[in-house]
């Protein structure tokens, strides 16, 4: 973060009654739980190639032949 936001959030939370503090470190701690976590690709690339070629071709037939139909059943 860079400092001249902290800055300014310094000042607008000081001049905040105790009460709306608390409300904002509630909301900077639930905007903090929602970023989405995870790889970046770059991490990944050690599995390229993991899974074998005929592995690979048994998955993809078995998901044109299921899932190029509508299942009418429910």
């Amino acid at each position: 973060m860079s400092t001249v936001i902290k800055e300014r959030l310094l000042e607008q939370l000081d001049a905040l009654p105790e009460e709306l503090q608390r409300r904002v470190l509630d909301f900077a701690r639930a905007l903090a739980l929602s970023q989405p976590k995870g790889v970046p690709g770059a991490g990944l690339l050690k599995f390229a190639g993991a899974i074998p070629a005929d592995d690979l071709r048994l998955m993809r037939e078995a998901i044109d032949s299921g899932c190029e139909r509508v299942d009418n059943e429910w």
